[in-house]
């Protein structure tokens, strides 16, 4: 007979309950040393750390632009934050707060729903709060602290709305997905799981129907509204605004240097232009072909002497931010045409030589110009200095040696993160685990299991990979890939009581 393992569990008590009572002693202690953990980070690292998107975000936020290079979300938070203080010690303990708070919710929804042990629950708290890389994340001026937080905690009311759903969670989910698209366009791939979400939650299907369509509604919505303001600037409706045209033109050149194309065949005289402009750095005496693959995948839209760049300071005129965006958007309908049309008729090509490369990449993410601690400059841009009323420009830590320590193994951790993933997965299934445990287990393990698959064909299929994009990834894999084999340790041990 095939007996049901329950490896899920409930508290008698709720949610708050929970942790408030049955956790009075854990919750004190954790806030404690987060609180004291940030006072020496803060101690070591004074000053935000800035990269360049940094400066994109903050002028987009100064000119109230509807659109920019990078997705307008974080833009958009800047400005508001702005309005109640301008001190970026704020903005950084706000970025740091979220993401403890986050992690707590998560935290305490697994310890809360799954049966776990001593073990795991100190590995979990070991992966969500004292993970130096969360620190240093949440103290540069960028989006990704943000959306990791607001990611943790949509990936969170996922397992609630499974196990517990309610109708106020279709409005959360909504939410949180329009916010989150509108900082990074990783969010494409939640509706998906939302949708499976809600189809596999025990309500009515009224509701489930609500929680499917409400949050690509909101998307919908908002795609409609950027390609107006792309419009506007460009004279041509365009999604992902300004981005994904040059993506589509970076990826394409990926292969352009290994294949033969008639450039009469081109569908407009512009992209005849710039595929000659290509042909021509392809032909330099210094051999880009021999460095680019080892780029993180994005060679052809931050190097100044690739054709991209090239031909957009060669056609316009470029005396202020907003011109700059302009010119990138304009542009963009280019490049989208181009590398559009060369992927199409070489998809072998493409294959080999961008896939093959970011799926490299995916495995060992790049650090990108994470390691120096301020782009390895001791003062900030006048911009920075600007928006956020310092004195003096300079900018100085304790230690950047201690930042480019803690970023050093970060790929391999992605790494091992998705091998703890795969290898407690594999464990679980060649144990019965999909037999013997309960359902709610079984979807679960379904929905991160599909997570997983979507976060690495999106990335390596139609995005830039960098280990800051990946730091959510790596928190749910390490978490999920413990607590598969903790489920797998339990069910050798209910066949002998069997």
């Amino acid at each position: 007979m095939a007996l049901n393992y329950s490896m899920s569990t409930s508290s008698d008590n709720g949610f708050g309950e929970f942790i408030l009572k049955e956790n009075k002693h854990y919750w004190p202690r954790m806030l404690i040393l987060v609180t004291v953990q940030f006072i020496l980070f803060k101690f070591c690292f004074p000053f935000p750390d800035f990269i360049s998107d940094s400066y994109n975000y903050i002028l987009g936020a100064q000119l109230h632009l509807d659109v920019n290079i990078w997705p307008i979300g974080y833009s958009r938070f800047l400005s508001t934050f702005h309005w109640f203080t301008t001190s970026a010690f704020a903005l950084v303990l706000f970025q740091y707060s979220m993401y403890i708070f986050s992690a707590s919710y998560f935290y305490f929804t697994l310890i809360y729903f799954y049966k776990t042990g001593r073990f795991t629950r100190i590995m979990l708290s070991v992966v969500l709060f004292f993970n130096p890389l969360l620190l240093f994340l949440a103290n540069y001026v960028s989006s990704d602290t943000l959306f990791a937080s607001m990611s943790t905690i949509w990936l969170t009311q996922l397992i609630w709305v499974i196990r517990r759903p309610k109708p106020v969670q279709i409005f959360v989910q909504a939410g949180l997905m329009l916010i989150l698209f509108s900082f990074r366009y990783n969010a494409m791939i939640y509706p998906i799981l939302s949708a499976i979400a809600f189809s596999l939650s025990p309500q009515v299907v009224w509701r489930k129907f609500l929680g499917v369509i409400t949050g690509p509604t909101l998307i919908l919505l908002f795609i409609i509204w950027s390609s107006g303001a792309a419009k506007k600037l460009t004279g041509t409706a365009q999604f992902p605004p300004i981005l994904g045209g040059w993506q589509w033109g970076n990826n394409a050149l990926y292969m352009r240097g290994y294949i033969k194309e008639d450039t009469a065949a081109f569908p407009s005289q512009e992209t005849a232009e710039l595929d000659r402009i290509s042909r021509k750095f392809f032909s330099r005496p210094d051999h880009p072909l021999s460095y680019i693959a080892s780029s993180m995948g994005n060679f052809f839209i931050i190097h100044p002497e690739a054709p991209l760049k090239q031909y957009v300071m060669g056609h316009y005129t470029i005396d202020s931010y907003n011109t700059y965006v302009a010119s990138w958007g304009k542009a963009a309908v280019i490049y989208d045409k181009y590398g559009k049309f060369l992927i199409r008729r070489h998809l072998l090509a493409y294959a080999r030589y961008y896939l093959f490369v970011n799926a490299e990449n995916y495995c060992l993410p790049p650090l990108e110009h994470l390691e120096p601690y301020n782009m390895g400059q001791t003062t900030m841009w006048p911009i920075g200095q600007e928006w956020f009323e310092y004195a003096s420009p300079r900018v100085w830590c304790l230690s950047s040696g201690l930042k480019e320590i803690c970023w050093a193994p970060s790929s391999l951790l992605f790494l091992l993160a998705n091998l703890y993933f795969v290898f407690g997965l594999a464990a679980f299934i060649h144990q019965g685990g999909i037999r013997k445990s309960d359902l709610f287990v079984r979807q679960t393990v379904a929905l991160i299991t599909l997570f997983w698959l979507l976060n690495a064909a999106f990335s390596i299929f139609a995005n830039i990979i960098v280990i800051r994009y990946q730091i959510f990834p790596l928190v749910v894999l390490f978490s999920f890939g413990q607590l598969l084999l903790e489920f797998t340790e339990k069910i050798p041990k209910l066949n002998k009581v069997t």
